[in-house]
């Protein structure tokens, strides 16, 4: 959750932004993201030569290359880079200097980085608005231990008028990383997103491999150093492994520049609505991750034929529901959210894809969630489904996850309980405690495959325990009645006859 701090920054840059002429939401969000990405790409730079340094080679980063131009006499000469990076331009004192280079310079050399930036518009053109942005933007630190960074987008986001109606809302990190957890992605996998967002999940999916490719005694260098996987692996998870799709082209550039920063050089990201007719790629993908917007318009001529052949319906969370087992390979593992009305509405859509999904699929897991989890920009109860596409479905594990370790109101601040780690855990052997158990498939079917875990939650009878027996409980009465009467007899005899008379 963006704390008070963060929120205050971006509310006083936002309005910066917005007196200076810039008020499309939309616009002001892709401006300081192109900022933020500046910051963030010189430090990766640093980080990066830091570790080359550290294993004995060389590095040659993007700043250190040079710029041929000619001169004024039309001499061919070279200019170094180094000027155009954050630590360097931060540190001028003359805004409009700073904007002129910053604007000229720096902002088009993105598109040398990705081909995504190459429609990017740059609209900061005054000169105290930069200097402001930059200045502010400076004290944020984005290397600690939490997601700042996803924090930051999560609250920019929640200012979009249309962010409630299309349901772009960030997934809490912990929820991500637990559901990662649960589908334990490998180097060689294919891993899809087909509603990425921000890219959160992919790059969850990238930090858990990484760091557990990586050897304890090079922890202390990176956690994500990975030096166990060889040359080839690594070159096949920076390119062929991470895929992620989204229809807003302002959400694309977000999570291409995220997986920048997480040294994907060339992110597989497109700009691409999963549910329409041009999107085309069943049975490629080994892991699906996701947590769709289930939200919004819906233009039902151009849904995809094969997702309305699995599912006759408009509703958007049935049809990513048909969309993630389409993806899979056989045998490819899915963790995605769904709301809860998912697992029981009654209507012949919401039991058709249950069906598909237990007799088709092997459903491994319902894990519900509390409603508190998305505030306080959502409050819908909702659950993880874990599935593997193909095989059989005998035993459905269902666990009722109370608390995340966070409030459940809109603060969302820290607490004690948590109930991922015993989640994680247990999801391993499908143990049954006082939050899980096991249904049959046998129980699945009598119940026209409901999935919702009070339908089948066991209240286990215990029996009254009492301190003594029937008998016991007579003697025990008559012998109070024995003490009463002695003590009647007793206040008679002191007070006298007149005076206690009955």
């Amino acid at each position: 959750m963006t704390d008070a701090g963060l929120k205050a920054i971006i509310d006083k840059l936002w309005d910066n932004f917005w007196s200076s002429g810039i008020s499309n939401p939309i616009s002001v969000i892709e401006q300081m993201t192109y900022l933020i990405f500046m910051k963030l790409y010189d430090g990766k730079e640093i980080q990066n030569a830091n570790i080359a340094e550290a294993q004995n080679k060389e590095y040659t980063g993007f700043f250190d290359k040079k710029d041929k131009y000619k001169d004024e006499d039309g001499k061919e000469k070279e200019k170094s880079r180094q000027h155009l990076r954050w630590s360097e331009f931060k540190q001028l004192s003359d805004p409009e200097e700073m904007l002129k280079l910053v604007r000229d310079e720096a902002f088009p050399l993105l598109s040398e980085i990705n081909p995504i930036f190459k429609n990017a518009v740059w609209h900061i053109n005054k000169p105290s608005l930069l200097d402001e942005a930059i200045k502010t933007l400076d004290g944020i630190d984005f290397s600690d231990k939490g997601d700042t960074k996803g924090d930051l987008y999560e609250y920019m986001l929640s200012k979009l008028s249309q962010a409630g109606t299309n349901g772009q809302f960030r997934t809490p990190r912990h929820i991500i990383n637990m559901m990662v957890k649960l589908v334990d992605p490998k180097p060689t996998d294919k891993i899809c997103d087909p509603a990425c967002g921000t890219a959160g999940f992919l790059c969850s999916a990238l930090h858990y491999m990484l760091e557990k490719a990586t050897s304890d005694s090079f922890k202390e260098i990176s956690p994500i150093f990975a030096d166990k996987l060889s040359e080839s692996d690594r070159k096949k998870l920076e390119t062929e492994c991470l895929y992620g799709f989204d229809f807003d082209s302002t959400m694309v550039r977000i999570a291409t520049m995220n997986l920048i920063l997480h040294n994907i050089d060339a992110p597989n990201i497109n700009n691409l609505d999963t549910l329409s007719k041009n999107y085309n790629e069943p049975d490629k993908y080994d892991v699906v991750l996701a947590n769709p917007p289930f939200t919004g318009s819906l233009d039902a001529s151009d849904i995809n034929p094969k997702l309305k052949a699995t599912v006759s319906t408009k509703k958007t969370e049935l049809l990513f529901m048909a969309l993630f087992t389409r993806l899979l390979n056989m045998g490819g593992r899915g963790a995605v959210i769904i709301p809860t009305g998912v697992l029981s509405t009654e209507s012949k859509a919401h039991k058709s894809i249950r069906e598909t999904l237990v007799e088709n699929n092997q459903l491994e897991a319902v894990i519900s969630m509390p409603s508190g989890v998305f505030k306080p920009y959502a409050g819908v109860a909702t659950a993880v489904l874990v599935f593997t596409k193909g095989g059989q479905t005998e035993n459905v594990w269902f666990y009722e996850m109370e608390n995340d370790g966070k409030s459940l109101d809109d603060k969302r601040n820290d607490i004690d309980k948590n109930d991922i780690p015993d989640i994680v855990e247990k999801y391993k052997t499908k143990t049954e405690s006082e939050k899980s158990f096991n249904v049959s498939l046998k129980e699945l079917q009598e119940n026209e495959y409901n999935l919702l875990p009070s339908r089948y939650k066991k209240v286990e009878y215990k029996p009254m325990e009492f301190e003594y027996t029937p008998q016991e409980y007579i003697d025990k009465l008559l012998e109070m009645e024995k003490q009463s009467i002695t003590l009647l007899e007793g206040l008679k005899e002191k007070l006298g006859e007149g005076l206690c008379s009955v």
